[in-house]
């Protein structure tokens, strides 16, 4: 929704740049425009924001405060909850009637509240005129000389005419003032298109038919012209119900942040609204809460849900120290939480904001299909005027005539054309959000089909990012190795070194339960000491043991790629940990999907050559290069693109800047609150290789679905104009206007189920 307001106090610019930070601050706030003729402040939110803690953020800027403007009083204003009937009939109906022209994309990319509540009204008024056209219509069927006759009875009686006329009349101003309110737009701009065409049809029809009751000689075709505006309406009541649903799941997303949050104002717990909290506020979460703002834990722990927003259905666990997700709903554990992000700064307002800016941009396909539906309105007006000429230089009578031209404009709209790939857009940017894909550059979402090499960064990609424990075996048949990590444990509890981190989460992992050390040493350079439950326990690396004189026992390394400590217990070898920045279990699955398509996969590491060659090779990878910097990943995408692929780069989004605007497709791999890569065409919010494999199998589908959606829209009107021209004629064949407007709706209805099931495609490839 967006409010407009005054500024009271604001006389000047001084102060313009900090109340529009202070007011883009608030949790809710999608957009902030400011007026530098006026003290004017238009402010777009995904929920109601009060005047008071609006003027809250302004007073730490000033002596300022707001004062909302009323929809009459400012032009700017787009409250569309307080739409008249009017004022939707002049402006919603002609935004959509850009089917054939520039406005249909941007018109069902609106996908934030506002454009739902202005969707959802559009929805009801086009059911509402179906409903009433639809009962007028059944009396102006069976009052029509035509129908019967062809039902073999005679209801005629004295002023049917003048009562067919007066319910036609009805069914034509009001069934069609969506219509021609939309023909005047398109006049307008100077932009013809569907809109046009449907309005010179009923038009042509309707006035036609007028003059017969008056006195001109012909057969009026009143029915034609109600069946025709009823299938119209039908259509495009069940076109919006297809897109407002497309956009449902960004909806989900704008509605997942509650109304409330738990604020700590010293040892006391306030409720405040969301858009009251500011950053460094610290909130209380309670079990089974959404979390209200992004922020870090400052105490407690708990399993967080944040498949809605990263597409990770494993819960995640967060401790102190981590950072939480606004949105994401809290499992079984209270948190307490520092504010970091709010409002335009939160990551789920950065999620919405991109989807919809991706909605909104315009790819090759749509630009196509936009010239496309542009020259098919010129083609369809000029051969409904050729249908007429030919048609009387025929011989043939001017209803006839008119009749084929009438049908002509009716089935040659190029409805279905212009929803062609908008709808699909739609589907796949909220679908792709979903699964933790954020697509910043529609073109080379489209283009990740012609993908042929991926070049990943190992850390946090490939791998974990962290060390891991790969392995641990005992030594000793009398001792159980998990007894023997558990000793380690005791010993590595209190550093923060990776090893030591990597031991211990281990060890909790497996629900053990630490043993406290004593008198705990450190072996410089070599490892660490300390007494565990009366016992000398020691882990360190193979280096004592070469200057122990201990053997290093076989099989304690089975990758370069590892590192190995080894655990004694009164001075005795008692087992081996091995740790390594740990594959990811998805990778060897996502480089089979990627071989299985033709991609050849490559690896650039600052890592050393051994760990290199030792992923490389785990993996199955098609080569790799190690030990290079940032700065150096964007020369191996230039020599790759010089021998002729195709190139994505993965990378962090920040060091990795140059390479991925260098890359075909570039795609950020960011975790958590990290999306904000802005030289990045596609964003992971997960790490993970899997999402890529994701990413190119939906491209591949949304093309395939804009092409399926694009041939059946051109190949049906390069069908249909022939025959409602009256190529079949001669074999006795003839379209009437109503089945020429059942074959349009029939079309449009066909590209929206189709591209509705791109949904369940997408839903199959991300299993």
């Amino acid at each position: 929704m967006k409010h407009t307001y005054e500024i009271l106090g604001l006389e000047d610019n001084k102060d313009r740049a900090k109340i529009f930070d202070s007011l883009s601050a608030l949790t809710g706030v999608l957009s902030v425009e400011i007026s530098f003729s006026s003290p004017i402040v238009v402010i777009e939110m995904h929920h109601h924001i009060s005047e008071d803690a609006m003027n809250k953020a302004l007073s730490a800027v000033g002596d300022y405060s707001m004062k909302m403007i009323p929809s009459g009083d400012n032009s700017g204003h787009q409250d569309h909850s307080n739409h008249t009937d009017t004022m939707m009939e002049t402006n919603d109906h002609n935004q959509h009637k850009g089917h054939g022209s520039n406005d249909h994309g941007g018109h069902h990319a609106a996908h934030g509240e506002m454009g739902h509540d202005h969707h959802r009204m559009m929805i009801a008024d086009f059911r509402k005129r179906f409903w009433v056209a639809l009962g007028l219509t059944i009396p102006i069927l069976l009052l029509s000389p035509m129908i019967q006759r062809f039902l073999g009875v005679d209801w005629q009686f004295q002023g049917d005419g003048y009562l067919l006329f007066a319910l036609s009349s009805i069914v034509y101003f009001y069934g069609g003032r969506p219509f021609l309110t939309g023909f005047y737009e398109e006049i307008k701009n100077k932009a013809p298109g569907m809109m046009t065409l449907i309005a010179m049809a009923i038009s042509v029809a309707y006035f036609y038919s007028v003059a017969t009751v008056f006195g001109l000689p012909g057969e009026d075709f009143f029915w034609e012209l109600a069946t025709l505006i009823v299938i119209m309406l039908l259509g495009h009541w069940i076109e919006m119900k297809s897109v407002l649903g497309a956009s449902k799941a960004l909806e989900l997303l704008v509605s997942m942040m509650p109304s409330e949050a738990h604020k700590m104002v010293g040892d006391k717990v306030v409720d405040v609204k969301l858009e009251e909290l500011l950053s460094g506020d610290t909130i209380l979460i309670k079990p089974g809460e959404k979390v209200p703002a992004d922020g870090l834990i400052v105490e407690g722990s708990s399993y967080l849900n944040e498949s809605m927003l990263t597409g990770e259905s494993k819960p995640a666990k967060k401790e102190v120290h981590d950072q939480v997700i606004g949105g994401s709903i809290n499992g079984n554990g209270s948190l307490k939480v520092k504010v970091e992000h709010t409002g335009k700064d939160s990551y789920l307002n950065k999620v919405i904001t991109m989807v919809q800016e991706a909605q909104k941009t315009k790819s090759k396909m749509q630009n196509l299909s936009d010239r496309a539906a542009k020259w098919l309105t010129y083609i369809a007006l000029a051969a409904g005027v050729a249908t007429l000429v030919i048609w009387l230089a025929l011989g043939k009578d001017f209803v006839f005539a008119l009749e084929r031209m009438v049908t002509v404009m009716v089935i040659s709209c190029p409805h279905a054309l212009g929803l062609a790939v908008p709808l699909v857009v739609a589907i796949s940017t909220a679908v792709s959000a979903q699964n933790g894909l954020l697509i910043r550059n529609r073109t080379a979402f489209e283009e990740s089909r012609k993908i042929s090499v991926l070049v990943f960064d190992k850390t946090g990609t490939l791998t974990k990012g962290d060390f891991g424990v790969t392995r641990y075996e005992r030594l000793n048949s009398d001792l159980d190795k998990n007894e023997m990590l558990r000793l380690a444990g005791a010993l590595e509890q209190s550093s923060e070194h990776p090893i030591a981190v990597g031991i211990v989460e281990k060890i909790e992992s497996l629900d053990i339960v630490i043993p406290k050390a004593e008198n705990f040493q450190a072996i410089t350079g070599k490892g660490v000491e300390a007494i565990v439950e009366g016992k000398d326990i020691k882990v360190v690396s193979p280096g004592y043991l070469r200057d122990e004189n201990i053997e290093i026992p076989e099989g304690a390394y089975s990758s370069a790629a590892e590192t190995v400590v080894f655990v004694l217990i009164e001075k005795e070898l008692a087992g081996y940990i091995a740790l390594a920045d740990e594959i990811r279990p998805e990778s060897a699955a996502a480089i089979r999907t990627f071989k299985e398509n033709n991609i050849k996969v490559f690896m650039a590491t600052g890592d050393n050559e051994v760990v290199g060659k030792a992923v490389s090779d785990e993996l199955g990878l098609d080569g790799y290069y190690a030990e290079v910097l940032p700065h150096q990943k964007v020369e191996i995408v230039k020599k790759l693109q010089e021998q002729g692929e195709y190139v994505a780069m993965t990378g962090d989004g920040v060091n990795d800047a140059p390479a991925l605007a260098q890359a075909d497709v570039g795609i950020a791999v960011g975790s958590g609150t990290d999306v904000a890569a802005e030289t990045a065409d596609i964003i992971l919010v997960n790490s993970n290789p899997k999402d890529i494999a994701s990413l190119i199998l939906f491209g591949k589908a949304t093309y395939n679905k804009m092409i399926q959606n694009l041939v059946w829209a051109t190949g049906y009107n390069a069908f249909a104009i022939p025959l409602a021209m009256g190529a079949l004629y001669s074999i006795g064949f003839v379209l009437s206007p109503a089945v020429g407007a059942v074959f349009m709706s029939l079309s449009t209805i066909i590209v929206a189920i189709n591209a509705q099931l791109l949904k369940r495609k997408m839903a199959k490839k991300s299993v």
